[in-house]
């Protein structure tokens, strides 16, 4: 993936501008940076994301991890936290949104503006004006140190296995494929996970 990927790049990738989209960015910019590390091309970076939320498209972009390479994870914690990888290194480092940090703090009337706009309660000027606000915040969470932003400490986790390509099965009950290793077997008969569960 090319280093050069910008912002908006995030933002074409994603569909549209937002202040998690920025977040993400500036997750991977930042974890990026305490490794030492370029974009991944491959799966030299691996990405392990807790939440999935706008900014994993932010940082899918600015890192070159994602979930077809393998080298994006993703753990259903509901938490705002990034590890990344270097396999290259084996060194690993834990970015973490601050708590005291909020698009408030950039513009304290920003959330009642989204919060009508997007509730349809919003006129022609308002959006107009959200508009305009949305990019000024999105501008400034791009432009402020990462420490304002972020706390970055080791990884507290190992390093995820290489990505690995499974042989796939025909499911016993709704002849679809499935990933070998996904297959579940009930009375002696191999599933998908879905048939499984019924």
């Amino acid at each position: 993936m090319s280093p050069n990927r910008t912002f908006e790049d995030a933002v074409l990738f994603h569909g549209h501008r937002c202040p998690g989209l920025a977040l993400g960015y500036r997750a991977a910019e930042t974890g990026l940076a305490a490794l030492g590390a370029g974009p991944s091309g491959d799966e030299e970076v691996v990405a392990v994301v807790e939440n999935d939320a706008c900014g994993v498209d932010g940082l899918q972009v600015r890192s070159g991890c994602t979930f077809g390479k393998g080298n994006l994870v993703f753990l259903d914690h509901g938490k705002h936290v990034y590890t990344f990888f270097d396999r290259r290194t084996g060194k690993g480092v834990r970015v973490v949104s601050r708590q005291d940090f909020s698009t408030a703090r950039i513009d304290p009337g920003f959330g009642e503006l989204r919060r009508r706009v997007h509730a349809g309660e919003a006129d022609e000027a308002e959006r107009a004006e959200y508009d305009r606000r949305l990019r000024a915040v999105c501008e400034a969470i791009l432009a402020l140190p990462a420490d304002d932003l972020f706390t970055v400490g080791p990884a507290t986790m190992p390093l995820p296995p290489e990505a690995e390509i499974h042989p796939s099965e025909t499911c016993a009950a709704c002849g679809e494929s499935v990933a070998a290793h996904r297959v579940r077997e009930v009375d002696g008969r191999r599933l998908c996970i879905p048939c499984a569960g019924r």
